[in-house]
Formats: structure tokens, C-alpha cells, sequence
């Protein structure tokens, strides 16, 4: 009797064991993209981490069910490296590099093309550990992004006061130095949101620090700073810099059309025009 007692007492821990296959465990359901068997082998290879998080994934819904530790890691990060195997999915994109080293029969068709990864997640755990590490006198994981930023805000106004005195020269310098700042970030150390709309906007910043820098033309660096104020205003708007920010607006420029800036000053001072409508405009939206 106590021998059949032992046995399905064994038998109970063992299926409890089988549910619960993490501490702490969650489940979620998201979207990846592939096509085949060799697909599903990539994409669970990607997400499986001992005693951290696994995924099964469903080659004709194109659904993986991910079960995670969710004091260790989260979906995104799960879906992060997934997508650094190569695989879109519903929140992230993958690499060009990635996708293009795929075997031929597992190059799905992609329902967009834009990179927006190039480091691995980092494990939520790994994280608050490294959080925990610093002191709490405001520098952590937020301040770090804020920093690195700080330096591209801070090259972008310098631009615009050089607009505002119609120098070219200075907007020139001032847009090398915007150039610089753009290739000093670190992806990696952006939070998602930010990470996002970064990848979303660099290509274009870069392209616009350049004409800027390349020329002393002031009507050709006016023209590119348009689109530079335009891509600097989504990327401030979702990093929120310490200081009050103003999103100006002047409806003379752009051939009649209008135009933004952002100026860390209420008072309006106009870098389309400078001196000739220097306060022609008005602030649209303050950034806190």
C-alpha cells in the first residue's frame, strides 16, 4: 500500500514538474514569420534558453507560443532574438545580414525590409542586476540613454542657432559635430521605444548632417534641416530630454508650405530666414 502511495506521489510531482517548466512562469503567443520545418528549427534554436525561456512555433499559423521566466526575460526580448535569427516578427524587424544568410527555401516573403536590430536582448534579470549595481544618484539605464542623446540634441541646436545668424560655415562645423554625435550612439543601450524610432530616423539624420556639413550654401542647408528638425522631432518627443523643449513653426518657409524647428527657447528665433523674419513663427507643441 505504502509502495502505490510513494509511486503516485512520484507521479504527481512529475506532471507538476512538466506544467511549471519555469519559475515565475508566463506564456504569449506572437506572430514570426518563416516557411518551413528548417524555419521552426532556427526560430525555437533562437528562443529556447535553459531555465530562462522556450518557444514552439507553428508553420502554418505562423504563431509561437513562448513560455518565459518572467523575472529572468520578457516577450520582447524573446522576440529580439529571434529576430537576430533572422525572423520578423510582430514587434521587431530582422537584420538584412540575418535574413539574407537564410537557406533559400526559408527566405519568407517580407512584408517590410527595414533592419531596426543589431545587438542581442539583453535577459530582463541581467538587466536589474546591472541597474542594482549603480548608485541611485540618477544615473542608471534611463540617464545612460539620456546621455548619449544629449550630445545629438545638443549638436541639433547648436545647427540651428548657426541657421539663425545665417552663417554657413559654423552650420557647416555644427553639423560635422552632429555627425559625430549620430555615430557615437550605442543602439544597444537605447530602451525600446527609443531603439525603435531611432532606427526609424537614422539613415535620414545621417543623410541630412551631411549635406549640411558638405555645403556652405545656407538656402541648400536650410532646405536639408527641414527634414533633419522633422526627424529630430519624433526622436526627442519619445527620448523626453531633462529640459523644456519648443516645436516651432514658421508658415513663410518651405516655399509657402511651412516648416518646424525645436529651440530649447520660448521666444521665437527663425532659422529659415534669420535676421530677415527672425521672429516670424510661432511654438506649436512644448516637449516636457
Amino acid at each position: 500500500m505504502k509502495t502505490i502511495i510513494l509511486t503516485a506521489a512520484v507521479g504527481l510531482l512529475s506532471i507538476t514538474s512538466c506544467n511549471a517548466q519555469f519559475k515565475n512562469e508566463k506564456t504569449s503567443t506572437a506572430k514570426v514569420y518563416g516557411n518551413c520545418g528548417m524555419c521552426e528549427t532556427t526560430i525555437e534554436k533562437a528562443a529556447n534558453k535553459s531555465k530562462v525561456s522556450k518557444a514552439d512555433w507553428n508553420e502554418e499559423t505562423k504563431m509561437a507560443t513562448i513560455t518565459y521566466d518572467s523575472k529572468k526575460t520578457n516577450v520582447e526580448a524573446v522576440l529580439k532574438n529571434i529576430a537576430l535569427a533572422g525572423y520578423d516578427n510582430q514587434s521587431f524587424l530582422a537584420p538584412d545580414a540575418a535574413y539574407n544568410k537564410l537557406p533559400g527555401c526559408c527566405k519568407y516573403d517580407r512584408e517590410k525590409k527595414t533592419a531596426m536590430l543589431t545587438q542581442p536582448a539583453k535577459d530582463t534579470m541581467a538587466t536589474m542586476q546591472n541597474h542594482t549595481n549603480h548608485k541611485h544618484d540618477g544615473v542608471g539605464n534611463a540617464t545612460q540613454e539620456t546621455n548619449q542623446l544629449i550630445a545629438v540634441f545638443d549638436s541639433y541646436f547648436s545647427l540651428k542657432d548657426a541657421l539663425v545668424t545665417t552663417d554657413g560655415t559654423i552650420a557647416s562645423a555644427k553639423a560635422k559635430d552632429l555627425q559625430t554625435a549620430i555615430n557615437t550612439v550605442k543602439m544597444e543601450k537605447l530602451s525600446m521605444d527609443v531603439h525603435t524610432v531611432w532606427m526609424k530616423v537614422l539613415n535620414d539624420l545621417k543623410e541630412d548632417a551631411e549635406h549640411i556639413n558638405s555645403t556652405k550654401d545656407i538656402a541648400h542647408q536650410r532646405d536639408h534641416f527641414m527634414s533633419l528638425s522633422k526627424n529630430m522631432y519624433a526622436l526627442i518627443k519619445v527620448a523626453k530630454p531633462a529640459g523644456t523643449v519648443y516645436y516651432q513653426f514658421c508658415p513663410m518657409a518651405n516655399e509657402g508650405k511651412g516648416a518646424n524647428w525645436l529651440s530649447k527657447e520660448s521666444g521665437i528665433k527663425n532659422p529659415y530666414y534669420g535676421s530677415q523674419m527672425l521672429t516670424c513663427g510661432k511654438t506649436v507643441e512644448t516637449i516636457k
